[in-house]
């Protein structure tokens, strides 16, 4: 049980250093923080049932987790190589699309829980 927690404890760690690296070297991890900072308050401001809530908090996160797994991306392809190459671009690209396909998706909840309120 000690090995667990020790263990628990370096993953937290490095999972909070991970973080607070995105947030100080990527300007699109900060935004879209803040964008789900107002998110997270709309969804329980307005009269929303427990799974809307649910979901639009979920699915915001998911957001940030595109976002890191992005950045996670973009430094392994900019340390292996500096050099242009057009694979590295398609793995940055296709990483970059992952975000923006998560963010749409966040919308549509959005859209369709605004719809059912009218």
């Amino acid at each position: 049980m000690r090995y667990f927690l020790t263990r628990l404890k370096s993953r937290t760690v490095w999972s909070w250093a991970g973080c607070a690296d995105t947030w100080q070297s990527e300007y699109s991890f900060r935004a879209w923080v803040w964008a789900n900072l107002i998110s997270a308050a709309l969804a329980f401001l307005l009269p929303l049932g427990t799974a809307e809530r649910a979901l639009i908090l979920a699915l915001g996160i998911l957001v940030l987790v595109a976002e890191l797994f992005n950045t996670a991306i973009e430094r392994a392809v900019d340390h292996t190589s500096t050099d242009h190459h057009e694979l590295a671009g398609q793995a940055k690209d296709a990483a970059s699309a992952a975000v923006a396909l998560t963010a749409v998706a966040a919308g549509v909840v959005w859209v369709v829980v605004l719809v059912g309120l009218v």
